[in-house]
């Protein structure tokens, strides 16, 4: 949470207006259902709580999606928020057995964390598989255009209060490069 309130307070500070959306305080149901699968009709309408994520995705100009990694993975919780909300038909559809993605326009910072450090999942190929994963399909493919992937390592039990610092400002950074200030 410690990065994600120093990203948020770097925008405030540059006069940035910002929506703050902690999936887990909202309550958000990640599980998607079978009837959620497919296209949407009358009789099928979006679920509440996904179409109030949704109607913030088109408001926006950009997001930061902000996690910790799980086994290379995002948490089951931000998950389910990608498979309800950034959903077929409303992130992206598919054209002959291509996703094309909906978001055009639309700017991404991804900001994960982690035990392992850059050096060593760069060079064992983890990142490479993040990278395909998580940024190319999930996020580029819906036409995200994504800024950054800000990646903090390292960070396991003992965690220094300087390292933690470093952190903070490499998050601040990110934002001044992105979005000047209003």
């Amino acid at each position: 949470m410690t990065l994600a309130r120093a990203y948020r307070e770097e925008l405030l500070a540059r006069g940035q207006q910002c929506e703050w959306f902690d999936l887990y305080r909202a309550g958000f149901d990640p599980v998607l259902c079978a009837d959620e699968i497919g296209p949407r009709t009358a009789l099928r309408p979006v679920a509440a709580d996904v179409a109030r994520a949704q109607a913030d995705v088109v408001t926006a100009d950009a997001m930061a999606v902000i996690y910790p990694l799980w086994w290379l993975a995002m948490p089951a919780m931000m998950k389910g928020y990608v498979d309800r909300v950034l959903a077929r038909g409303f992130a992206y559809e598919v054209r002959d057995g291509v996703a094309q993605g909906l978001m055009n326009g639309k700017k991404l910072v991804l900001i994960t964390l982690s035990a392992g450090s850059m050096a060593t999942m760069v060079d064992n190929g983890k990142w490479a598989a993040l990278e395909l994963l998580q940024e190319t399909h999930m996020f580029r493919s819906a036409g995200f255009d994504l800024l950054e992937h800000l990646h903090i390592g390292a960070v396991v039990p003992g965690y220094a209060a300087a390292q933690a610092e470093a952190s903070v400002s490499k998050v601040r950074a990110c934002v001044r490069k992105y979005f000047p200030a209003a």
